[in-house]
């Protein structure tokens, strides 16, 4: 049983509380393909993990938490980057006007982290100490991005999709309002997560609206958003969420039982 969780909303959609409330419902593991976190706005999270010279986000801990296996962020998040705020403006080379990209973590065969800086980057102080980065990669073009991006980037995300796919149980987040951060893995049900609200799909339906987005006019683009794809396939389900406090969505007990009639719809339609 493999369930993708999906965001409407580009941030603070409720993922990655969602998928740990349905990790502890259906057990299994849970994966982030992909995350980030920024060194202004999530700086306690981003100190936490340097200091113990690593780089990873809450999510990816978060779920690794309430996996029923005993993994660590990196192993379920092969790749995590750093970000840093950009008050003077410019694209940079991933094309964010109000973000500085700092470094990459990916994660490797073995269990060995490699790390690519931003060839413009301002390191902070306390990540370039703590952090191995003196034989960090170091890119400068967004072509040269993309080079890294198809020499090591894919091929770690296809050996995550491979542990997927060999898993009975598992819950993969993705992340920002990305469609589909794992386009060799068939999933039985997607759940598209927003405040207030979870649709369920037929993860096969859901994987043909992929491929109807990606090859419109209005897709044509590596990534399919989540709106895009939704726009052209209709739920199984559709399930109010209620708000929770901060000690409810820190605990997945708790998400599981507010969340029930979601969690209820998403484990019907895996099985369906």
């Amino acid at each position: 049983m493999r369930h993708l969780v999906v965001g409407s909303d580009r941030v603070d959609a409720g993922k990655t509380t969602f998928s740990t409330g349905l990790l502890e419902r259906v057990g299994g593991v849970g994966f982030k393909p992909r995350a980030g976190n920024d060194y202004w706005f999530d700086h306690d999270d981003v100190r936490r993990a340097v200091a113990d010279g690593r780089l990873y986000g809450k999510d990816a801990q978060r779920l690794a938490a309430a996996s029923a296996a005993d993994v660590a962020p990196e192993a379920i998040n092969p790749v995590h980057r750093l970000w840093r705020p950009a008050p003077g403006g410019g694209t940079g080379i991933v094309g964010r006007g109000d973000r500085q990209f700092v470094a990459d973590r990916l994660r490797i065969p073995g269990g060995d982290d490699a790390f690519v800086v931003g060839g413009a980057a301002d390191v902070p102080a306390g990540v370039r100490e703590a952090l191995p980065l003196d034989g960090a990669t170091v890119v400068d073009s967004a072509a040269a991005l993309d080079e890294v991006t198809r020499e090591r980037y894919l091929p770690a995300l296809s050996r995550l999709a491979e542990r997927v796919r060999n898993r009975d149980r598992a819950v993969v987040e993705s992340y920002g309002d990305v469609a589909r951060p794992l386009r060799d893995v068939t999933f039985d049900a997607v759940v598209a997560v927003e405040p207030g609200r979870a649709r369920v799909f037929d993860g096969e339906r859901y994987a043909r609206a992929c491929e109807v987005v990606g090859g419109s006019a209005r897709g044509g683009r590596l990534e399919e958003s989540v709106g895009d794809v939704t726009d052209v396939v209709d739920p199984t389900a559709t399930v109010a969420l209620p708000a929770l406090s901060d000690s409810e969505r820190t605990d997945p007990a708790a998400v599981a039982d507010a969340y029930e009639v979601a969690l209820d719809a998403a484990v019907a339609a895996a099985l369906d």
